[in-house]
């Protein structure tokens, strides 16, 4: 997969400083050198998502919801989503897409700039409908 370029030095930080060395070392170790537990991992989490200012009911897997949304967001398409996220199905992607508020704000503004523009390239006496149909 393709990382984007902010992600980077913080992944190569991580595998440096936290992970196992090698091609088949663990990328999560816990604190005696062993795969996390269930309560280990619960209590780095909790402490992760303080430190990082998340709402109390941030649960871990919701941090795949965010990459859907915002990678849907950049202008990937649906199958890019599936890729990336390791899935074959598209109900399976569209389960962790989102719209909100500010994305609403930012389609409308969308379709705003294309009216406008396909308003000042025709002429003033064309009718939306014909606008649509000539679209």
């Amino acid at each position: 997969m393709v990382l984007p370029a902010f992600l980077r030095a913080d992944l190569h930080r991580h595998l440096d400083w936290y992970a196992e060395k090698g091609p088949n070392g663990l990328l999560f170790v816990g604190e005696k050198g062993k795969p996390f537990r269930r309560s280990t991992f619960g209590r780095k989490w909790r402490a992760a998502r303080t430190k990082a200012g998340l709402p109390d009911g941030f649960r871990f897997y919701d941090l795949r919801h965010t990459g859907h949304t915002l990678t849907t967001r950049s202008g990937a398409t649906l199958k890019d989503t599936m890729v990336r996220a390791g899935q074959s199905t598209e109900r399976a992607a569209l389960i962790y897409q989102h719209s909100d508020l500010e994305r609403q704000r930012e389609v409308a503004a969308g379709l705003d700039q294309l009216v406008r523009a396909r308003r000042e390239a025709v002429d003033d006496q064309a009718s939306g409908t014909d606008m649509a149909r000539d679209a």
